[in-house]
């Protein structure tokens, strides 16, 4: 009787691949503050309050812990392991110090808190630990960012990559690596054959050099470049020796399909070259009732909290809109939401009261119908604060896809496959989108934030919720693209 897999012999002495786990530049960018603080800290901290306590124990320890952990959340939320921060050095060590100066104010008011508990040793800390904390920080902070720089142009980051195919899909693969990839640097090398369609021009006039034609064995280029990864991205897959890749993943070199890779890499999901096989088959789109009921709970607890702390900018702004024309200072109006269910979003009033005489339209860059009132309360995020409310009565989530009006999504689903797809999870007040891209008005801005909408859908959790939630405090002290 045959074999179920007809299959060629495998290659003999397959020597086996050291495995290395591929670190992406935010993560070392993250170990190195993280690695130089925890050396740092310990020496600054002691020498700052050696002279002011009567003996160290398991509360001065946790107050002396908060600082470096509030600090890297600051660095995080605060957006300097973003990959475009990381390339522009000097930016991000000029932002280094008001970040520093966040996280610690952040750690100091729970040492204030307790200092009314124990104010013969308290009341001695908080200042000298500020200053001692600001200074460490923005310095731990400054050598990790010139380290990092050192190692780039060094070479040492480099992830060396062998692309199964050399024509348009490479081709993409590549451009979006070197646009938006986790890693800064990738070496890529493509090995091509004729059964895979036409050499991309574009890979040909780059660097032919990276091009290797009828390989005949795969394990072999792998070894040869060094490769971290092998990804399958042949525009014709019919003809591909598949026997030579199950050596490559025999030895331990990481095999990835061109979707799979690419969705690690730029954390969206390629619209452009969607394969719905591919779709069906992989991971994701699954939720348990326990996620949904820690979602419920995240919603309503962070919703809670920021209420009552921004309850004097909410009636800042509703003061400031009403004073400007007489006019109700709420705005509501018809969104999506899960299941594609209608609601009435509420918002502060920020355009004209007949800015939409003539029908619904996309509001747009320098939009003359946006008040001089509501181009701040936009600009500072303050006029979505009464969309809390909105999630307390369970319309909304905090974390999900923009809720859309209901005309924009009869069009945007008539032109983008899969946009209905966004409404498997309620809408939110901000989102994987919304911390990615800025804000779009158009179609292809349209398709590009359904990537990231469709990304996070995939991959909803408990975890990438709450790392959204943090990176907002970015968008909203450093807003781009605000409309």
């Amino acid at each position: 009787m045959p074999d179920a897999l007809d299959l060629p012999p495998p290659t003999a002495n397959i020597a086996p691949h050291r495995t290395t786990i591929p670190l992406n530049s935010s993560a070392i960018m993250f170990g190195l503050d993280a690695a130089l603080i925890l050396l740092a800290w310990p020496f600054a901290a002691w020498f700052t309050v050696a002279d002011r306590i009567p003996r160290l124990d398991l509360t001065i320890a946790g107050i002396l812990a908060l600082y470096p952990v509030a600090n890297l959340i600051a660095l995080y939320a605060l957006g300097l392991y973003r990959r475009d921060v990381i390339l522009a050095v000097r930016r991000s060590i000029r932002r280094l110090p008001f970040v520093v100066g966040i996280g610690t104010i952040g750690a100091t008011i729970p040492v204030l808190l307790l200092a009314s508990l124990r104010p013969s040793w308290f009341h001695r800390l908080p200042d000298p630990l500020f200053v001692a904390a600001t200074i460490c920080f923005t310095g731990c902070g400054v050598t990790a960012r010139l380290v990092f720089l050192r190692l780039r142009k060094s070479g040492l980051l480099k992830r060396r990559l062998l692309v199964v195919g050399a024509g348009t899909r490479a081709w993409d693969l590549a451009w979006m690596l070197r646009n938006e990839g986790r890693n800064l640097h990738y070496d890529v090398h493509f090995i091509h054959d004729e059964r895979f369609g036409l050499i991309d021009p574009r890979v040909q006039s780059e660097n032919p050099r990276s091009i290797i034609r009828r390989s005949t064995s795969y394990l072999a280029t792998a070894r040869q470049l060094h490769a971290d990864q092998i990804v399958i991205a042949p525009d014709e897959r019919r003809g591909m020796a598949l026997d030579r890749l199950i050596d490559c993943k025999m030895a331990g070199y990481p095999v990835y399909q061109y979707m799979d890779f690419l969705e690690s890499e730029i954390r969206r999901i390629d619209i452009k070259r969607l394969d719905l096989s591919w779709l069906l088959y992989s991971d994701g789109f699954a939720a348990t009732l326990f996620d949904r009921v820690l979602k419920r709970a995240l919603d309503i607890t962070v919703s809670l909290l920021l209420l009552v702390a921004a309850s004097p900018f909410l009636l800042g702004g509703i003061a400031a809109v009403w004073l400007q024309d007489r006019h109700w200072p709420f705005y509501s109006q018809t969104r999506v939401t899960k299941g594609m269910r209608t609601f009435r979003i509420l918002k502060l009033r920020t355009m004209r009261i007949d800015a939409e005489a003539a029908g619904a339209v996309w509001a747009g860059s320098n939009d003359r119908r946006i008040t001089k009132v509501g181009n701040f309360l936009r600009r500072t995020r303050i006029d979505e604060i009464p969309q809390l409310f909105n999630i307390l009565r369970g319309e909304m989530s905090f974390v999900g896809p923009r809720p859309e009006r209901p005309e924009f999504i009869t069009e945007l689903a008539a032109k983008l496959p899969l946009y209905n797809e966004r409404h498997i999870v309620k809408a939110g007040l901000t989102g994987w989108a919304q911390i990615n891209y800025p804000y779009g008005a158009s179609l292809d801005d349209a398709r590009s934030k359904l990537s990231y909408d469709l990304y996070y859908v995939k991959n909803a959790s408990i975890a990438l919720d709450i790392l959204i939630i943090l990176q907002t405090l970015r968008v909203v002290l450093w807003p781009s693209g605000v409309r």
